[in-house]
């Protein structure tokens, strides 16, 4: 999911710079979208993974 987050940041900096405006602000904000999901699953999965290992 990070690596698809990368892309459409690429993809937004990409269009950005040929003066792309919808491209830029559709891929920017799924860029951000996907960013937080994947922020979200790792904090969860570290906190999975804490529990799993007292045990």
């Amino acid at each position: 999911m990070l690596y698809w987050a990368v892309v459409f940041l690429i993809i937004a900096i990409i269009a950005a710079l040929f003066g792309f405006g919808l491209i830029t602000a559709a891929a920017v904000g799924i860029a951000k979208i996907l960013f937080v999901i994947f922020l979200i699953l790792f904090v969860l999965s570290l906190l999975a993974g804490r529990r799993r290992g007292r045990g």
